[in-house]
């Protein structure tokens, strides 16, 4: 009795550290109701293959068909729970495969016999034992040593493949020939192996995501040229070994796919970390070291610092210098709104090498003053003026704006923002140096605290929406991802910066997209020169919405809004089609929370 009743504290325990406490009440709610697993049942039901469909796969008749050497390093494992992992490999519908256990238990601590008749039911299983009982580094090489295979599959010693795990492997090396690394969706399984539950909907290889936690975790599969290239799995990195192993990895991989499918089910009892992250606590202080030692290998400089909760970390990129900022502020009125922005540039923002241009556009007399007012306590403002006699035209503005600028980097900034952490700039910045990053966005809130920004999704209502709008301020978010640096597709303009010559290179802004979506468009386009778009959650400012512009509740609005909608849609057709690489097909487009896609 008291056992279940720990084992449901650590799952809460687990659920509160990944999601915060808005979704975490929202899940106990759920689950009182059975709401939330009776939604993921629903989802495998609807998703999971036939018995014909698993069939089919078993005859297709694949050009390649390359070996996979699936590796498991055994430590005192209950064996009937070994026995089902093998059971559920040699249930593959692809059979090109060979299972190699390594036992580092030492001598009669596991059930030899058992072992011995696991190992005579089918030859493709090999298994190596060690008299003395070995470290998980140590013990894995062990495995590894045995490996002939083209491919190398990773997997725990308790947990369970998919029956299609292989096949999609293979049909997807088949599309590819190049790939050189593969990983898949998971979910979690109760011990009894009956019950799946929290599935983890990944994104695409996401580079920055990856340096904040290790999130491609399960199911992972390497090819065994750059397997050879690394290395075997290091001892000083135990307990974030695979973590150390897959950042190794990447950096010398050029060919990394994603199969959005969950593919592993990862067995969640009370000494696993999917059940229990405290269970293993030095491990979480050698995924720091590993971090570091990868932005080390990079010769990228920054310190790994630990995250927020354990298994997250955050890097401090080191600015050896402050380039000149130039900070872009549309402005027609609102002199209140401008005031507080301003105000938070020069006395709350530790940043001091900015120049402020706002681009004044129509407004009243007595804002004039206002504007002098403010450049002559701030000597570093400009004030430059569109023509106000032309249609409001967002990208025009901003394009206008950037031609009398004089920084390195451009910060596109509402006048209905305002700092709130003091090294929001700077963060900014550190992330912009980087020669892969076109652009950085920032975490947004509503005045009473609410999530604004944290991300764009394309696709999301139809053409692109916020990630996690209107998430509780203690809300973590989908596998805590507010919390974490990361790469999206977009960011909002309401707070973006990027280099200039980038910006003008690429042209500015789109001026055909006078109001909506001028600020996806830019950074699909950002995307399109293979820059990438980073979220930073360290950067935080309170977003005044819609303060400056009202809502679109005229019928001249409307239109508006739906002939940009087509104008978008159409130059962006092929992209919306494919879908958000940094999302998931299987998370709904619907709302904005990450939750499933119900069909």
């Amino acid at each position: 009795m008291f056992n279940k009743i720990r084992k449901k504290l650590h799952r809460m325990k687990e659920y509160y550290r990944e999601n915060g406490m808005g979704r975490f009440l929202r899940h106990t709610i759920a689950k009182l109701f059975g709401m939330e697993e009776a939604s993921y049942k629903r989802w495998r039901k609807k998703n999971q293959l036939s018995a014909a469909e698993l069939e089919w796969q078993k005859k297709d008749e694949l050009l390649l068909k390359p070996l996979f050497s699936i590796v498991i390093p055994l430590y005192c494992t209950p064996i009937d729970y070994l026995k089902e992992l093998v059971e559920s490999i040699k249930g593959q519908t692809y059979e090109n495969w060979e299972l190699c256990l390594a036992d580092g238990s030492g001598k009669g601590k596991m059930d030899e016999a058992s072992l011995k008749m696991i190992v005579e039911q089918d030859e493709r299983i090999k298994l190596i034992s060690s008299e003395t009982p070995l470290q998980i580094s140590e013990n894995t090489n062990q495995a590894l040593e045995m490996v002939s295979g083209d491919y190398i599959v990773f997997a725990d010693h308790d947990d369970l493949l998919a029956p299609n795990a292989l096949y999609e492997c293979a049909k997807t090396i088949n599309e590819n020939p190049e790939i050189e690394i593969l990983y898949s969706d998971e979910d979690k399984v109760t011990m009894d192996g009956k019950t799946f539950f929290q599935p983890h909907f990944k994104s695409d290889f996401n580079i920055d995501l990856l340096r904040s936690m290790n999130y491609i975790c399960h199911l992972f599969v390497v090819k065994r040229t750059i397997q050879e290239q690394v290395g075997m799995l290091r001892s000083e990195y135990n307990g974030a070994q695979d973590y150390d192993f897959v950042l190794r990895c990447i950096e010398v991989s050029r060919h990394i796919t994603h199969i959005p499918k969950i593919l592993y089910h990862w067995r969640a009892h009370k000494d696993s970390t999917a059940e229990n992250p405290e269970s293993k606590l030095y491990a979480y202080e050698a995924g720091k070291r590993a971090v570091q030692a990868h932005l080390e290998r990079c010769h990228i400089s920054a310190t790994a610092e630990m995250g927020e909760y354990l298994g997250m970390y955050r890097v401090k990129y080191h600015l050896t210098e402050e380039p000149r900022v130039s900070v872009l502020i549309p402005n027609k009125d609102h002199v209140e709104d401008l005031k507080r922005c301003v105000k938070s540039l020069y006395e709350i923002s530790t940043y001091k090498n900015i120049e402020v241009i706002i681009i004044e556009n129509g407004s009243e007399e007595a804002t004039f003053k206002a504007y002098q007012e403010l450049q002559e306590k701030y000597s570093s403002i400009k004030v430059v003026t569109w023509d106000a006699a032309k249609e409001f035209n967002y990208s025009a503005l901003n394009n206008y704006g950037a031609k009398f600028a004089e920084g390195e980097y451009l910060l596109f900034l509402n006048n209905d923002t305002e700092i709130i952490q003091p090294d929001s700039i700077r963060e900014m910045v550190s992330y912009a140096v980087r020669e892969d990053v076109g652009a950085v966005g920032a975490r947004l809130y509503y005045e009473d605290g609410t999530i604004q920004h944290a991300g764009v999704i394309v696709g999301l209502g139809g053409i692109a929406g916020h990630a996690f709008c209107g998430a509780g301020h203690n809300d973590n978010g989908y596998f805590s991802r507010i919390l974490c640096a990361q790469d999206y597709s977009a960011v909002t303009a309401a707070c973006m910066m990027m280099p200039k010559k980038l910006f003008d290179d690429l042209g500015g802004f789109d001026e055909g997209l006078k109001v909506a979506f001028n600020d996806i468009d830019l950074c699909m386009r950002i995307r399109k020169a293979e820059q990438l778009i980073v979220y930073t959650p360290f950067a935080e400012l309170y977003h005044y919405e819609s303060k400056s512009r009202g809502l679109e509740d005229t019928k001249e609005k409307v239109e508006r809004f739906n002939g940009e909608v087509r104008y978008f849609a159409e130059k962006w057709k092929v992209e919306l089609e494919k879908g958000d690489p940094y999302y998931n097909p299987n998370l709904t487009l619907e709302k904005h929370d990450f939750s499933l896609k119900i069909v």
